[in-house]
């Protein structure tokens, strides 16, 4: 398994959260995604992507704006 860990700009609630995991479970080979909301919507939230083969970084952040947030850099 492979786990890719992405921080997501303007995550706030759980609702937030629903969102994004929904797009990403959408991917092919993935298996599990793990969110941790930022301090009260200041700083990123971190999310973890569990999935069979590695997928592109590019794959991800599709799927994040796709949801109606924003991949940041570290």
């Amino acid at each position: 398994m492979i786990t890719t860990k992405l921080l997501v700009e303007g995550m706030t609630c759980q609702n937030c959260v629903n969102h994004v995991t929904e797009e990403i479970m959408e991917l092919p080979g993935v298996t599990s995604v793990d969110v941790e909301l930022g301090e009260e919507g200041e700083s990123p939230s971190t999310v973890r992507v569990i999935s069979e083969d590695p997928i592109e970084d590019d794959v991800l952040a599709a799927a994040v704006d796709e949801a109606g947030y924003e991949v940041v850099d570290e």
